[in-house]
């Protein structure tokens, strides 16, 4: 049987929200904000041999902190793709970000760690 290694990176951001479609008067319709976590997955069979890594975890630490920073202290719903703003949807976001560049990127995790909640994608 075949090994199969997964490094994981995490970052933070804090960002506003909010779900235009619900009905009046609905605590999700009103502006509210969040602590976000986000995490990335990178799987692989076969490990860099210049390395013996799967992938360079700065790297992957670089590009996900990139993701994070364009949503850190702003309104999701501003961004495309982010219109109607949940997890999953957040978790979708990442993933497009990250996937072209990651090619073994299986799983993306996003939390609100405060209020004991979180998505998690597998690709």
């Amino acid at each position: 049987m075949m090994p199969v290694f997964e490094i994981t990176k995490q970052a933070t951001f804090d960002a506003a929200h909010h779900f235009p479609n619900e009905p009046e008067g609905s605590i999700y319709r009103r502006l509210h904000g969040h602590s976000f976590t986000v995490a990335a997955t990178v799987r692989a069979e076969v490990l860099d041999d210049a390395h013996g890594w799967v992938a360079d975890l700065g790297a992957l630490e670089r590009d996900l902190k990139a993701a994070a920073e364009t949503l850190d202290h702003g309104l999701l719903n501003d961004h495309p793709g982010l219109e109607l703003p949940s997890l999953e949807r957040l978790c979708l976001w990442f993933a497009n970000r990250l996937r072209g560049d990651w090619p073994g990127l299986c799983r993306i995790e996003v939390a609100r760690p405060t209020i004991h909640e979180r998505c998690v994608l597998s690709l």
